[in-house]
């Protein structure tokens, strides 16, 4: 029970002090970050770049990279929401607007933090520089998940943690399926 006290204070101190950062250009940035990562596009737009333009290793990248982040959104927004019913943080500790924008789901976890992660992370050992490129956005939208006030600190750690988890998934299945049919 004590580690979990900490947690929940933990989110409390952190998301007030995040929702509390003024710099325009940080929101400005943050805010086009998210509206370009939801629904997936700025991973579907990397993904058709990476197979247009990367030849044998972008196709690889792009298919990988989608895969995994398939699959952490069925795990986050499929399972994981459904299960838990974790309310949003209050939105008076969020002193703007971005609050009013948030979904009604719930909180844990962030289904963006996990497709950002597990495109990034699926992607990175096909295509390193790619991966590279793509881990600046995947952790902007982790930060502006607590920023705007849709996620506690833990919520976007525990989607991070669907997103490896789906990546090391998509690229360790196809050598087990190998190696049963063998």
């Amino acid at each position: 029970m004590k580690l979990l006290a900490v947690v929940r204070e933990t989110d409390r101190r952190m998301t007030k002090r995040m929702a509390a950062w003024q710099e325009p250009t940080l929101h400005r940035t943050l805010s086009a970050v998210e509206e370009a990562a939801e629904s997936s596009k700025l991973w579907c737009g990397a993904a058709v770049v990476m197979a247009a333009a990367g030849g044998w290793r972008g196709r690889r990248a792009a298919v990988a990279g989608m895969t995994a982040l398939t699959l952490a959104q069925l795990v986050s927004n499929g399972v994981c929401k459904q299960v838990s019913d974790r309310p949003r943080p209050p939105k008076e500790w969020i002193p703007h607007d971005e609050v009013e924008d948030r979904p009604d789901s719930s909180s844990f976890p962030s289904g963006h933090t996990a497709a950002a992660v597990a495109f990034t992370a699926a992607v990175a050992p096909s295509w390193p520089a790619a991966g590279a490129v793509c881990a600046v956005p995947a952790a902007l939208v982790a930060v502006e998940r607590v920023q705007s006030g849709a996620h506690y600190p833990s919520d976007v750690a525990a989607g991070a943690v669907i997103g490896l988890a789906g990546a090391w998934l998509v690229r360790r299945l196809p050598r087990w399926a190998l190696r049963m049919w063998r």
